[in-house]
């Protein structure tokens, strides 16, 4: 809880019903299985950052930096409204400074590719969707540590929190740079390759959460439920279906069309869920490691369902009025195009030409009213 001086080591101890994630950190302590750990979550962002750049191309790029309103989406969603959220959450449901810190780490994270394939699945804005992922990951840079640094102070007297590796965070988030920056230039030069490269990159999200989830099982051994509270599971629940709410509301406020609200909804509540393993694993004591591990991974499946769910719904009730809406605009755009040629007959010159059944063509004068 608040206010507790403990080690790192033994912070949290208390069991699954005072709210901690603390236990089990003995199995990452083992050489081998945390070194294997780590190179599968360096491997895994790796591919995603790299996919993420894949995604992003520089015309799109330079007109959302004109009209920077996916950049301002991702500002207020990313880093106002989910660490704000991910901070309530900790303090209603009392969590301790391991799990709170968990907690507040996922919240601080930029938006992930999860986002970009329901987007897809749901009629969204896909330029909205891949600019707002990519700037969010850029803002990370400086405001992920800024809301760490801010939001963690209610544990500020905490061993942990007095600990937090604010320098190996940033140094993290600036590692993701190159495969970024490479997947740009991929994009650029061989379009095609890019294609694939983000629909490599959309399965190995896939692929890694498994695995990870089969190896923070095995790893941790029977005891694995004893050390996920039932607070941690409703965090995990409620957390990226807020997050959703949170992003339509927040579209709804700017006023933007329907399948840009979905759009929006998706970008806030996905979370990069591979660069919040990725800092637990890298930057914070093996020891604490077991316990600190599981949130962003229980916070993928749920964020993952929710949106399944999302998308399940929008299929069955929703899809019919974007038709609607999709025909309506193809037939707006006829009518006005049969105007446009209306007009210009009746806006004909002096003389019309006429073609008659000899091959002939002769020009008819027509009357100008004075």
């Amino acid at each position: 809880m608040a206010g507790s001086a403990q080690p790192p080591a033994a912070a949290g101890g208390g069991g699954p019903d005072g709210g901690s994630l603390a236990g089990g950190g003995e199995a990452f302590a083992d050489r081998s299985l945390s070194q294997g750990l780590s190179v599968l979550v360096g491997l895994a962002l790796c591919v995603t950052m790299l996919g993420l750049g894949c995604a992003v191309e520089l015309g799109q790029l330079g007109q959302q930096l004109r009209r920077p309103v996916g950049l301002l989406l991702a500002l207020l969603g990313q880093f106002v409204a989910m660490p704000l959220l991910a901070f309530l959450l900790a303090l209603i449901f009392a969590l301790d400074e391991v799990a709170a810190v968990a907690v507040l780490l996922c919240g601080c994270c930029p938006g992930g590719n999860l986002s970009n394939l329901m987007s897809v699945l749901v009629d969204g804005d896909m330029n909205l969707s891949i600019i707002m992922t990519a700037s969010s990951t850029l803002l990370a840079l400086f405001l992920m540590p800024l809301c760490l640094w801010v939001y963690s102070r209610h544990w500020i007297n905490t061993a942990l929190v007095q600990l937090l590796p604010l320098g190996a965070v940033s140094l993290t988030l600036g590692s993701t740079l190159l495969p970024i920056g490479l997947g740009v230039l991929i994009r650029y030069r061989h379009p095609r390759a890019a294609d694939l490269l983000v629909k490599i990159s959309l399965w190995s999200l896939l692929v890694t959460l498994v695995i990870l989830f089969i190896l923070t099982g095995t790893m941790l051994g029977p005891d694995l439920m004893a050390h996920i509270p039932a607070s941690v599971y409703t965090i995990a629940v409620l957390m990226p279906l807020a997050g959703y709410a949170l992003g339509y509301g927040l579209a709804t406020v700017f006023k933007m069309p329907p399948h840009c609200r979905r759009t929006v909804s998706l970008e806030t509540g996905c979370q990069n869920v591979q660069l919040c393993t990725a800092i637990l694993k890298l930057t914070f004591p093996p020891e604490l490691i077991g316990s600190m591990y599981m949130f962003p991974l229980l916070y993928a499946l749920f964020q993952s369902a929710e949106a399944g769910l999302f998308v399940l719904v929008y299929k069955m009730y929703g899809r019919d009025s974007y038709k609607q809406d999709t025909l309506g605009e193809e037939e707006d755009t006829d009518i006005s195009y049969k105007k446009l040629k209306e007009e210009e007959v009746a806006e004909t010159s002096y003389g019309t030409v006429t073609t008659e059944e000899h091959n002939s063509v002769q020009m008819e004068p027509t009357q100008t009213a004075l």
